[in-house]
Order: C-alpha cells, then structure tokens, then sequence
C-alpha cells in the first residue's frame, strides 16, 4: 500500500521547509518542482515510517536503525562542503542556489551494515579532548560534572545541560537527533 500524501499538504510542508532552511542558513535546491517532491517524499516515508528518513535511500522501517538518514541526516553537511549538495540534493550549498557551481552526483556516505564509527564523526578524541589534562575541555565538563554535553549528529551543535534541546538551534533537528559527548 503506498501512503498518499496531499499537494496541499505537500505545498505546506514545502513553505515550511523553506523558511525552516533559510532560518538555519541553508538553502533548499532551488528546482522547485524536484524540491517539492522530496518534500512529498519525506511525508511519505514519514506516513509509513513514524518519521522522515531520506526519501533516496532505503529505510530499515526501524527508527533506531534508520537515524542517520532521518532528514535532515547526519551527512547534509559534509556533503554541503564536498559536493554542493546532500546526497538526495534537497540542501544545496549557497554558489548551487545561486548558480555559480552545477550539481553532480553526490557519493553514499553512509555506512551500511558496518557498526564501526564514520572517520568524520565528532567524538571527544576527534575534537583532541583530553578528559585527563588539566585546563582542556574534556577535563571541565567531566570535573565540573553538573551537566552531560550533547552533541547534535546533523550539525555538530554542542550544549552542556541535562537533557539536549527540544529542537537544535542551529539546524533544526529534533532532540532524537543528539547524542551523549561527553
């Protein structure tokens, strides 16, 4: 059974998705038509799934499994930086929006089947944190100890605090999109 998702509804999510975008200081590709149906696509798999994976990629149906492609996903940015685009080139870096540079196909970064950490993953040793050495950053938040550190996996947005934030400042994500720093 394929979930149908309205125009209007489409429509709606599109102008959001938009504002959402340029508030975070990104940009949406700027073909309006493919734009909308990754947007489609999105609550489609949103319908199906509980949440929003890629809608070019192939979900788990497993929220767990499928995290690091729940839009926006964990490559977006490395993806920005290397090749103007994320892989299903709904995000688009800002000489793609304004046509400067053209799109071309975007690499699958993602790590399928394979529990090993990604190289580019910020962890507290590849940020050079030493929780041990005395005055570094690993060393306060550990020594101070009142508050975990959270990490945003789509950004990269760091905060010290109980729980991580409702939605990240910087890009948007949900809380489910934080993990435990340090």
């Amino acid at each position: 059974m394929t979930a149908e998702v309205s125009q209007d509804k489409t429509e709606s999510y599109y102008i959001k998705l938009k504002k959402d975008a340029q508030d975070g200081g990104y940009y949406l590709n700027p073909d309006e038509n493919f734009t909308k149906e990754l947007a489609r696509g999105l609550l489609t798999n949103e319908v199906r799934y509980g949440y929003q994976s890629c809608p070019c990629r192939l979900s788990a149906g497993d929220q767990e499994k499928d995290r690091d492609i729940i839009c926006p996903c964990d490559y977006r940015d490395a993806d920005l930086n290397d090749f103007g685009a994320c892989y299903c080139g709904l995000y688009v870096s800002e000489d793609v929006f304004n046509g400067r540079v053209k799109l071309t196909s975007i690499p699958e970064r993602r790590n399928q089947g394979k529990e090993e950490k990604r190289k580019d993953e910020a962890t507290p040793e590849n940020y050079g944190v030493n929780k041990q050495q005395p005055g570094s950053f690993g060393s306060i938040v550990s020594t101070a100890g009142k508050y975990p550190v959270w990490r945003c996996r789509v950004c990269g947005y760091l905060c010290a605090r109980e729980n991580p934030p409702l939605i990240c400042p910087i890009c948007k994500a949900k809380k489910d999109r934080f993990e435990r720093f340090v």
